[in-house]
């Protein structure tokens, strides 16, 4: 899930930036540290959203960098399990199909892809041995996530599925019969 979150920090500012605004170079060093940041508190950090206050900077004694205290948002993703996700099929290997959710890539073991037995060609494609269904890189998809490990933080893992109803790529999700409630109605009478 997306979340808005406002931060409080001390913001280091060489002093090859003191030809900016303190604003301007307090955002700088804010993005050059949060943006692509990951933590098990913050998930993945995605963007610095906006400055708020900066106030008067401390220059430190055999540094001559000064440090500003500054509030900030940023924008972050903390996966959750269970949680539905749509993206687009980054790459496809002999192991499963890496997803792309906007930024962060999540990863769809082949067992994971569909519910079928699935066949990796070498055209980077994955495809189902009796639905005939394939999927292949750019394709658009809705996917369920497994399971989250911040075990490597330089590399953390989400696990996605698609084999559960209603997931998928979103063109076997348009073509899926539609049954309606009155159908199912009659049928328990």
């Amino acid at each position: 899930m997306f979340y808005k979150i406002k931060v409080k920090d001390h913001v280091r500012v060489p002093p090859k930036m003191f030809n900016l605004s303190k604003k301007e170079a307090v955002l700088n060093n804010i993005k050059s540290s949060y943006e692509h940041f990951v933590s098990k508190e913050l998930g993945f950090v995605v963007n610095v959203i906006d400055v708020g206050e900066v106030k008067e900077g401390v220059i430190v004694a055999g540094d001559g960098a000064a440090f500003y205290e500054a509030d900030f948002e940023l924008l972050t993703f903390r996966p959750e399990l269970n949680e539905l996700v749509y993206g687009t099929v980054r790459d496809i290997t002999d192991f499963g199909a890496f997803v792309d959710m906007g930024g962060i890539d999540g990863m769809v073991h082949i067992s994971q892809s569909m519910d079928d037995y699935v066949s990796f060609s070498k055209e980077k494609v994955l495809q189902g041995k009796k639905t005939g269904q394939s999927l292949k890189v750019g394709d658009k998809c809705k996917a369920r996530i497994i399971a989250v490990s911040y075990k490597d933080m330089g590399n953390p893992k989400i696990g996605l599925t698609m084999r559960q109803e209603g997931l998928g790529k979103l063109e076997w999700l348009e073509q899926a019969p539609v049954v309606k409630a009155e159908s199912k109605k009659e049928e328990k009478e």
